[in-house]
C-alpha cells in the first residue's frame, strides 16, 4: 500500500484499515500471516505502512488525522498481543515465528526446536522496537492535537529503551556478539545460550530503528517531555540508546536539538555497516544480499541432538525442503528489505551528517 498510495491513496488507506477491522484481526489483537496458516506471524510492519501513507497522501498540516487515529488504536490491541504471545521470558527479548525470513536460518522458526529450547531472535527484538518506535512517532503526531496521547507516547518511549537494553546488554551484551560486532540470534537451551554466528539479515533488522525526535516537537508537549527528561535523568544506561546533538541551521543560526532513538550505539553501527558495505559479505552489484556471501566459504553448521544442521550462501532456488523448497533466503536480494536499509540509512545521515562516515564499498580482501 505504499507504493499504491501514489496512485490512489483512499484505496491505501481504506486497506490499511481494512486488515486491522474485526473481519481479519482476532479478538486478542493478532493479524492473521497468510491465507494457508493464519497463526504464523509475519513482521509487525503494519504500522510503518500507515505511518508512511499517512505522510505520503498529503502535505504537512493537510494530513488525514481521522485515518491516523482509526489505525493507532487498533494497532495498541496488535502491538499488545505481540508483548504478551511473543516475549518468552518477560525479558523484552522476542522469538516464536516466520517473521519473514523462513528458512535463512538453522531452524524452521514457526516449529519447536529439536531439543527443547527456545531461540532468541534478534530480528524479532529488532521488529518490536522497530514497532515501538513507529507507535512512538504517531503518538507524538497525535499529541501535537490531543494532549491524551503524551503519555502514550511516553509509554512507547519506555518500552523501546527496555528493548534497546535488553538487546544490547541482557545477560552481559544481550544478542550482541562483541568478537564478531554483528547481532546473532542464540539458542537458550536450559539457561545456557548459543549465538548461531550466521550473518544474515537477521542482524541487520536492528540496523532498522532510528527515529530523530525534534526538540520543536518535544517543546510543545510538556506532559512527554517532562517524563522524557526524567527518564533520561534517572534511568542507568539509558544514554546509550538515547543520542543527543545540537545542530546549527545555516539559514536562521537558531540551534536546534534532536534525540535518536537506535538500538547499535554509533560505534556498534559502524561496525556492522562494515559487514553491509563488505562486497565479500552483503553488499552485491544488485543490492544488500539476505546471506553474507562469506557462507559461500564458510557454511555455518551446528549438531543438535544428533543432527546436523547447516546454512550456506544460496543465492538462487533453495538446496533444501524447509517450506517446501519454494523459499529461499539464503542469497537472494529482497527489495523490501533493501528499501528499509536505505530509508534507515537516509535517518542515520540526517542525524549524525558528515560526522560520520564509513568506507563503501569497503575494499574487497583476497578470498
Amino acid at each position: 500500500m505504499v507504493p499504491f498510495s501514489r496512485v490512489d491513496p483512499d484505496f491505501a488507506k481504506e486497506q490499511l484499515v481494512l486488515f486491522l477491522r474485526e473481519w481479519y484481526m482476532h479478538p486478542n489483537g493478532q493479524l492473521p500471516a497468510y491465507e494457508f496458516a493464519f497463526n504464523d506471524v509475519n513482521p509487525p510492519v503494519h504500522a510503518w505502512a500507515c505511518w508512511r501513507v499517512y505522510k505520503l497522501t498529503a502535505p504537512k498540516g493537510q494530513r488525514d488525522r481521522l485515518f491516523l487515529e482509526k489505525v493507532f488504536q487498533k494497532l495498541m490491541i496488535n502491538f499488545t498481543w505481540w508483548v504478551n504471545r511473543k516475549d518468552i521470558e518477560g525479558k523484552n527479548i522476542f522469538g516464536g515465528g516466520f517473521l519473514g525470513l523462513d528458512n535463512i536460518g538453522v531452524f524452521d522458526r514457526s516449529q519447536p526446536l529439536p531439543n527443547g529450547g527456545c531461540l532468541e531472535q534478534a530480528d524479532g527484538t529488532a521488529w518490536m522496537a522497530f514497532y515501538c518506535a513507529t507507535m512512538l512517532v504517531m503518538a507524538l503526531e497525535l499529541a501535537e492535537g490531543d494532549p491524551a496521547y503524551e503519555d502514550v507516547a511516553s509509554k512507547f518511549f519506555e518500552h523501546f529503551v527496555a528493548i534497546a537494553e535488553a538487546m544490547n546488554t541482557l545477560g552481559g551484551s544481550g544478542l550482541w556478539d562483541e568478537i564478531d560486532g554483528f547481532y546473532y540470534d542464540q539458542l537458550n537451551v536450559n539457561g545456557q545460550k548459543i549465538p548461531l554466528r550466521i550473518r544474515s539479515l537477521v542482524g541487520l533488522v536492528p540496523l532498522f530503528t532510528a527515529e530523530v525526535l525534534e526538540d520543536e516537537v518535544i517543546q510543545k508537549l510538556p506532559g512527554f517531555r517532562k517524563r522524557m527528561e526524567w527518564f533520561l535523568r534517572h534511568k542507568k544506561g539509558v544514554q546509550r540508546h538515547i543520542s543527543y546533538t545540537e545542530t546549527k541551521d545555516e539559514t536562521d543560526g537558531k540551534i536546534h536539538t534532536h534525540h535518536l532513538l537506535a538500538i547499535p550505539s554509533r560505534e556498534r553501527l559502524e561496525r556492522v555497516l562494515r559487514y553491509l558495505l563488505d562486497e565479500n559479505e552483503f553488499l552485491s552489484p544488485y543490492g544488500i544480499r539476505s546471506l553474507s556471501r562469506i557462507h559461500r566459504f564458510r557454511p555455518f553448521g551446528l549438531n543438535v541432538a544428533g543432527k546436523e544442521y547447516k546454512v550456506e550462501y544460496v543465492p538462487a532456488e533453495s538446496n533444501t525442503d524447509l517450506f517446501g523448497g519454494n523459499s529461499n533466503w539464503r542469497g537472494p536480494i529482497w527489495f523490501p528489505m533493501n528499501f528499509l536499509i536505505v530509508e534507515v540509512l537516509s535517518r542515520y545521515h540526517y542525524y549524525y551528517g558528515d560526522s560520520f562516515k564509513v568506507e563503501c564499498p569497503l575494499a574487497p580482501a583476497t578470498a
